[in-house]
């Protein structure tokens, strides 16, 4: 029998050590054991998916290799008796497109405890929309409101706003009544925020606090940090009594300075958001909510669609730090 062959992004690596990807032709006896084969529909373009195509060894150990942590399409195979082909599933998280071939190749093949059934009322392209980076933002809503907080209690800030994690958690504390505040980035990106729906909208310069204090003024009743850093010191010394914190990213640094003076005076709770090992249980009632009640009437506004050739582009894009919003992947173009 003729061997399925597939278009795919290859990431390689020179002798000398440099990072090269194309486009180029695999086969389906080249992806990893697994119990669900898949036919991708489509994908999308997030940080780790970056640091992967560029040559990052934090996120991809072993080279050559095919990028992409998300994927979504229809079962082609399944050795498991949760999956039926022609079932459309879903793909985040744990090791796709990091050390296992990922979501910009045509076809994937993984654990069937990696997989989950499209909901419903989610489209294939819609989840994609949504991502690691939106799953990734509802995490961190259901982590912030889950810890107490409520729409009544102040502004909600949120920082790496324009991206995509930062815009659909933005999106998502709109929708559920809070009122946001949201951290502009590189590129002035006030208008797109406004239109998402934020209170106002403040620069880098003014969401760093630099006088040293260990505490000042409780200005905000939660944070979705997205960035580290800096950013992340002020924000945990600047939330009101009993505030919470969350944290899932480190663009900015995977460093902070601070003291334990925000969580002995003003009982602050400082909340890890890990998408990658996120438990079935969780999984599966964040994407129920974000096909439910956190589904977003507008996602076509906060996403553009690509194909595999236009991925160069845009990986640079996220890397510099001007790209906003998600980009999705049409596999079928």
């Amino acid at each position: 029998m003729k061997e399925k062959k597939f278009r795919a992004m290859v990431v390689t690596e020179s002798e000398e050590g440099a990072f090269s990807r194309k486009i180029t032709t695999k086969t389906v006896g080249e992806l990893p054991e697994g119990d669900v084969l898949i036919r991708v529909g489509y994908s999308s373009l997030n940080y780790k998916d970056a640091l992967s195509a560029t040559g990052n060894k934090g996120v991809t150990k072993r080279y050559p290799h095919t990028p992409g942590v998300d994927a979504a399409g229809v079962v082609e195979e399944s050795l498991s008796d949760r999956f039926q082909p022609g079932e459309e599933v879903i793909v985040t998280g744990f090791d796709l497109g990091m050390n296992t071939s990922g979501g910009y190749g045509e076809y994937i093949r993984v654990p069937a405890d990696w997989v989950v059934k499209r909901p419903d009322t989610l489209s294939l392209r819609e989840s994609m929309i949504y991502g690691t980076a939106g799953f990734t933002g509802a995490l961190s809503v259901f982590k912030l409101t889950r810890n107490g907080v409520k729409p009544d209690q102040g502004d909600v800030l949120v920082t790496g706003a324009p991206g995509g994690v930062g815009s659909i958690a933005l999106s998502i504390l709109v929708k559920s009544g809070f009122q946001v505040v949201a951290v502009n980035g590189l590129v002035d990106a006030r208008d797109y925020l406004m239109d998402l729906g934020a209170k106002d909208v403040i620069s880098i310069e003014e969401a760093v606090d630099t006088s040293g204090r260990p505490l000042i003024k409780g200005r905000w009743a939660g944070v979705i940090d997205t960035v580290g850093g800096e950013i992340l010191a002020t924000a945990l010394k600047s939330v009101q009594y009993s505030g919470t914190v969350t944290c899932c990213g480190n663009v900015g640094s995977p460093e902070f300075s601070t003291t334990v003076y925000p969580f002995i005076l003003r009982g602050v709770s400082l909340l890890g958001i890990d998408s990658v090992n996120c438990p079935w249980e969780i999984r599966t009632r964040i994407w129920e909510k974000l096909s439910a009640e956190w589904k977003l009437d507008y996602l076509d506004r906060i996403a553009a669609e690509i194909s595999l050739e236009d991925l160069d582009e845009r990986i640079d894009m996220i890397l510099a730090g001007t790209h906003r919003g998600r980009a999705v992947v049409n596999l079928m173009k």
